[in-house]
């Protein structure tokens, strides 16, 4: 609409091209050389337009007084009346050099970089919490990773600003960074007499409590990244590092602390010696530090970062870890670490690689030569950054090793990043938490009962299932940037292998007395000797046994997941069997193929949710909603198989 009321006051009519009534060439003309025009036949005005001449001539005089019906036309004409006057009283200001317009055009910059400091976190703040909403369900998703991106970028831009103003000497490309090297070379001199145990730390006279290494720290590791990075790259990095960390605010007070270098490199006027504007600015920047970023992890992702691995036992049998010698390999968004041996008697280990993103998976196993003792119940793996200082919990609560448990010699387990502070709440956090992951916890809670309390317990097995499809669903929905983690939602606590788990388990039919472990694998195995042995020697009561592709696809699943050379035991052959199905859209038709089993009736109790043919009917109308979306594993969970 504006361009139309626009287009509706045209400043120029272009006429169409016509012969001039002009003599060319009068007077003096040398071949070569372009002819004398007459100036007055050029002058004359072609474009008869209302609106030409009051513009042509606003564009030739001064700016002219605003009038009623001026201001009566259109919303975007006083701005264009108003810039260039506003732009000649600007500078007429700069242009008075007395000590009292000086001073209130200083005055009016810092207001202006506490103001604009204030409306940036505000944005951040605000969009980064609608972001994270979203991720819980609620709102509505307005943040893109690029717009994200844009705005730290402008952040670090603001900083740049801040620390430029009232500089004494410009040193370097980056104030900030410039202002930080002479940090760090303060704080080198002092290092001799600070080596001292207990001085590491200290706490402010607010109750902040600084880690004085820290800041150091970071910044000779931004300095070892790598060795052409410019000064104002160099800055960004430990801006987006420090971001990252939650400790921008924490460092910025820290690097002002130093009053002397303050009143070296800056003049009185600057906005780093305005003591009540610097603290509300520090205010503004700690507010970020209630949301969370992985800034620096996914813009720096060719850099090497340290980690450390700590597997936790259950308490009861730590001693068992002596006998055990476990490998670890952890997987991220951005590539894997490989293989680490972890040392003989230890429980953890440290390693460098590059940058692994976010973590998602940690392959641990055993040697399969390491005997019937070498066998331990893992509590949970921990890894930790020690860049970032990010944890990460990858819950387990199974045994590992021969003849116990399921039997598994290797864990695919999934995990999920520990909010700093709440590490008493890592169960709401991680990926699998063990009274979730563990099957023989699952098969008290549905192993078979009739009645009310059956029909109670299959509502929320179903409820179940449609909850992890519509999570899967809402996954490919997102985005780009705001995807999050797609084996969390297959493998991890109330993902979709939990969920297909309780519905095999509801209404196992089991006639021991002692109960032990229940794995759905095994039921599965024998469905499919019972479908192969049907299909070789026939029904002896005359029915046909169930042929073609489906049946065929589920018989070469299973015997591939077998004969693997990976040992990852009942459970995590069943979460490989679901993971391959809905990757190749095959899980919807096997289903049906292990009702129809006539193991099924012998295994199950008439109340099961799999001999329930509406129930199974739903369950392939849900599966098949996901055949829709193309879905890739990770290479931690399908190692090993090929097909």
């Amino acid at each position: 609409q504006a361009i139309e009321r626009r287009l509706l006051k045209t400043d120029h009519t272009a006429i169409h091209p016509h012969l001039l009534d002009m003599r060319i060439g009068q007077g003096r003309h040398h071949p070569g050389y372009f002819p004398k025009l007459q100036a007055d036949v050029l002058a004359q005005a072609h474009n008869t337009h209302k609106y030409s001449s009051r513009i042509t001539a606003s564009r030739r005089t001064e700016p002219r007084r605003t009038t009623v019906a001026d201001l009566s036309g259109m919303d975007s004409e006083p701005k264009q009346k108003y810039t260039f006057t506003r732009r000649i009283i600007r500078q007429s200001k700069l242009l008075d050099l007395s000590p009292q317009a000086v001073s209130q055009t200083h005055r009016e910059f810092v207001d202006g970089l506490l103001s604009e400091c204030r409306l940036k976190t505000k944005r951040m703040l605000m969009e980064r919490m609608g972001k994270e909403c979203v991720e819980l369900g609620q709102g509505e998703a307005n943040i893109t990773g690029l717009q994200e991106n844009t705005l730290i970028h402008g952040l670090c831009d603001l900083l740049e600003r801040t620390w430029g103003h009232g500089l004494q000497i410009k040193q370097g490309k980056s104030a900030i960074w410039s202002h930080l090297l002479h940090y760090q070379a303060a704080q080198e001199k002092m290092e001799a007499p600070a080596d001292v145990p207990g001085l590491d730390q200290r706490l402010s006279d607010e109750g902040t409590l600084f880690t004085r290494g820290s800041l150091i720290q970071d910044m000779r590791f931004i300095q070892t990244m790598r060795d052409d990075l410019s000064e104002v790259i160099q800055a960004r990095a430990w801006i987006h590092l420090a971001l990252e960390k939650k400790m921008l605010s924490q460092h910025l007070k820290e690097l002002l602390t130093n009053q002397e270098l303050l009143r070296q490199l800056y003049k009185p006027h600057a906005f780093l010696l305005c003591e009540e504007e610097r603290e509300q600015f520090l205010y503004h920047l700690l507010s970020l530090n209630t949301v969370d970023y992985l800034c620096f992890t996914r813009i720096f992702t060719s850099v090497s970062i340290p980690y450390r691995v700590i597997i936790i036992p259950m308490k009861k049998l730590s001693i068992a870890m002596a006998t055990v010698n476990p490998w670890v390999c952890v997987s991220g968004e951005l590539g894997d670490s490989g293989v680490r041996q972890i040392p003989k008697n230890a429980q953890e280990i440290f390693f460098q690689c590059k940058n692994l993103g976010r973590l998602s998976t940690l392959q641990m196993g055993v040697q399969e030569n390491s005997g019937l003792l070498a066998k331990c119940l893992i509590d949970c793996v921990v890894v930790y950054n020690e860049i970032t200082g990010h944890t990460y919990k990858f819950p387990c609560g199974r045994w590992l090793g021969k003849g116990v448990g399921d039997g598994s010699l290797e864990r695919v387990l999934i995990g999920q990043l520990v909010s700093p502070g709440a590490e008493e709440e890592a169960g709401r956090w991680s990926g699998t938490p063990p009274e979730l992951a563990s099957p023989s916890q699952s098969v008290r809670t549905v192993l078979g009962s009739l009645g009310g309390r059956g029909r109670m317990h299959s509502a929320e097995v179903q409820e179940d299932l449609r909850e992890a499809a519509n999570n899967l669903v809402k996954h490919f929905h997102k985005p780009e940037q705001e995807k999050g983690n797609l084996t969390v939602l297959l493998c991890g606590e109330g993902g979709l292998v939990l969920a297909l788990e309780k519905f095999l388990l509801h209404g196992f039919r089991s006639n021991r007395l002692f109960q032990r472990n229940v794995f759905v694998w095994d039921f599965v195995e024998k469905a499919v000797a019972s479908l192969e042995t049907n299909d070789q020697m026939g029904d002896l009561h005359g029915s046909t046994p169930p042929e073609g592709p489906p049946c065929d696809s589920l018989c070469r699943y299973v015997n591939a997941i077998n004969t693997s050379l990976r040992n990852i035991g009942k459970e995590g052959k069943f979460q490989l069997f679901v993971c391959l199905g809905i990757r190749d859209r095959l899980l919807s038709q096997w289903f049906p193929l292990l009702a129809e089993c006539p193991l099924t009736a012998r295994t199950y109790e008439d109340g099961a949710l799999l001999r329930d043919r509406a129930a199974l009917h739903s369950l392939c109308r849900i599966l098949q909603t996901l055949n829709d979306f193309s879905i890739t594993l990770e290479a931690a969970l399908v190692k090993g198989v090929d097909l």
